[in-house]
C-alpha cells in the first residue's frame, strides 16, 4: 500500500474551509447542558450490562504550567507555584474513586493518558500517588499490558524524571516541541534547548519506552521555509517512532494568549502551505507514514498497521488503535465517552471542587446520540481514519439504502469526485492520495449539523 500523499495546491486553495477536527462526532459545538449526571450514570450503567462490556480508556487532565505559550488554546493554570496542584490533586483523587465505583471491575484499563496543561508541572512524588490512586480503584493490569502516556513539556523532566516515569509504568511518552528555531521559540515564549531535547530521547528510549513522540507546530511566527528545513532535520536525526505536526490557528479573539503573538510576523498563508508541503514531503522521504490530520508514524507502528486494517480509530487523544474502549476522562474540561454518550466536565477548579466535595461526579454538559448520529459517527471516523468506507457492510449492518440515505452528502461530494478527492461506486467509498489532505473537507460532506447550520467557529482545514 503506498501512502505517500500527493500534495495539490490548487485543490488544496479550493476546499481549504473551516472545519471540525472530528475528535468526536458530534462535536462539542453540539454539547448542551440538558446532558446532566442523571445521563452520564445512565450510560454508565447501559455500558456495564452489555453482553460484552468494552475496556476502558483513561484520561487525566493536568491543567498546571509554569508558564504561557502564547500559541495555547488548551485548558490551563499558570502559575510557578508548584503548592497550587495539591489541592487539584486531592480533588482529582476523589473524582478517580468516583468514576472507579462506577465501572464494573471486570473491564479492565488498556489506556491510560495523561494530558495538560503540563502533567510533569507534578512532581514525582504526586503522580505516583496518583497512579496508585488509580490502581486502587480501576482494574489496570501489568504494566507491559497497558498503553501508558504521558505528554511532556521537555523544560521540566531531566534523565532522572525520564527514568522515574517508566519505573512508574509510563510507556509511551511525547515532547512537546513545536520548532527548534530559537527565533521561533523566542516568538512564542517557548525557549528550550536542543541539546537537552536530543538527550531526553536518547534517556526515553535506553529507558524502554515503547513509543516515542514529537509533537511539532507549522504557522508560527518567524518559521520560514529555511528554519523549517532544520527543525524537520533536526527532527529526522532523532528518529521518533510518531509525529504530530499541528496547524497553528491564530484565533486571538478565542484565545487570549495569542494576542501577545506580532500577527506581522506570522508566515503568509502562501509561506504556511509551502512550509506544510516541505514537512509531508521531506517526512515521508526519511520513511515516516502519513496517518491523516497531523499525524505520522514509521511504517511498523501500530497506528500503521491497525490502518492497513482498517481498525484505526480517532478520539479526543487523535488517532488510536483502541477503537472499542469507553473512555473515562477525568480533572477539568476533560471529554468522557461513555457508549453512546459524551460529557464534558465543569471548566474551573472552584466548580470542580464544588461538586466532588457533594460527592458527585463534576459533568456539566454532553450528549446523548441519536442513532443518525452514531451512523454518521461511524461514517466520518472510517474516512478520517481508514480512508475509505464500506458501503456494503454500512448498509447490512443498519439496514438502510446509502444512497438514498445519504442523497444530499452524494451530491455534495460529486465536485470533489471529480476532482479526483476520491472515488465513489455502489459498494465503497474511498479517498484517493490526492484527496488524503482533504479528509476532513470530505468528512464534513456526511455532517448533518454543519448542513443545517454553518459555522466558522472551527479552524481552517488546512
Amino acid at each position: 500500500m503506498d501512502n505517500k500523499i500527493v500534495f495539490d495546491k490548487d485543490l488544496i486553495r479550493r476546499y481549504d474551509t473551516f472545519g471540525p477536527r472530528y475528535t468526536s462526532y458530534p462535536t462539542a459545538v453540539q454539547f448542551t447542558t440538558d446532558f446532566n449526571l442523571e445521563d452520564y450514570l445512565g450510560g454508565v450503567k447501559h455500558s456495564n450490562e452489555d453482553p460484552i462490556p468494552s475496556p476502558l480508556s483513561l484520561y487525566l487532565h493536568i491543567p498546571f504550567c509554569d508558564t504561557i505559550c502564547y500559541y495555547c488554546g488548551c485548558s490551563k493554570v499558570i502559575t510557578k507555584d508548584k503548592s497550587k496542584a495539591a489541592p487539584y490533586i486531592k480533588l482529582l483523587k476523589q473524582e478517580i474513586e468516583l468514576q472507579g465505583a462506577l465501572f464494573a471491575k471486570d473491564r479492565q484499563v488498556t489506556q491510560i493518558h495523561w494530558g495538560g496543561g503540563t502533567p510533569t508541572f507534578l512532581s514525582d512524588k504526586e503522580i505516583y500517588e496518583i497512579i496508585e490512586c488509580i490502581r486502587d480503584n480501576f482494574n489496570v493490569p501489568a504494566n507491559n499490558e497497558v498503553e501508558f502516556g504521558i505528554e511532556v513539556d521537555p523544560r521540566t523532566v531531566d534523565q532522572q524524571r525520564i527514568k522515574n516515569l517508566a519505573n512508574m509504568g509510563f510507556n509511551r511518552i511525547s515532547f512537546g516541541v513545536q520548532d527548534f528555531d530559537h527565533d521561533v521559540q523566542e516568538s512564542v515564549n517557548r525557549v528550550q534547548s536542543t541539546e537537552e531535547i536530543k538527550q531526553h530521547i536518547i534517556d526515553a528510549r535506553d529507558q524502554n519506552f515503547q513509543s516515542i513522540n514529537i509533537d511539532l507546530m507549522y504557522g508560527l511566527p518567524k518559521q520560514t521555509m529555511e528554519s523549517f528545513t532544520k527543525t524537520l532535520d533536526t527532527t529526522i536525526e532523532l528518529n521518533p517512532d510518531r509525529l504530530a505536526v499541528y496547524n497553528y490557528a491564530h484565533l486571538p479573539e478565542m484565545f487570549k494568549p495569542q494576542r501577545r503573538i506580532n500577527e506581522d510576523e506570522l508566515p503568509s498563508p502562501e509561506e504556511k502551505l509551502n512550509i506544510l508541503q516541505l514537512c509531508i514531503d521531506k517526512l515521508q522521504d526519511a520513511g515516516y507514514v502519513y496517518i491523516g490530520m497531523d499525524h505520522f508514524a514509521k511504517k511498523d507502528d501500530d497506528l500503521v498497521k491497525a490502518q492497513q486494517q482498517g481498525s484505526l480509530h480517532r478520539n479526543f487523544q487523535g488517532y488510536s488503535t483502541n477503537a472499542d474502549c469507553d473512555m473515562i476522562a477525568m480533572g477539568i474540561t476533560a471529554i468522557s465517552r461513555v457508549g453512546d454518550n459524551y460529557s464534558q466536565n465543569v471548566r474551573t477548579i472552584d466548580e470542580y471542587e464544588n461538586l466532588l466535595n457533594k460527592g458527585k461526579i463534576p459533568v456539566f454538559r454532553g450528549i446523548e446520540l441519536e442513532a443518525d448520529d452514531v451512523l454518521r459517527r461511524e461514517v466520518i471516523n472510517q474516512l478520517m481514519c481508514n480512508n475509505s468506507l464500506d458501503i456494503t457492510r454500512l448498509e447490512k449492518k443498519w439496514e438502510i439504502d446509502f444512497k438514498t440515505y445519504f442523497k444530499s452528502s452524494l451530491e455534495n461530494l460529486q465536485q470533489m469526485a471529480d476532482d479526483n478527492l476520491l472515488k465513489i461506486s455502489k459498494t465503497k467509498l474511498t479517498i484517493t492520495i490526492s484527496g488524503r489532505l482533504l479528509a476532513r473537507s470530505i468528512c464534513m460532506q456526511f455532517d448533518r449539523y454543519l448542513q443545517e447550520k454553518n459555522t466558522n467557529r472551527f479552524s481552517r482545514v488546512i
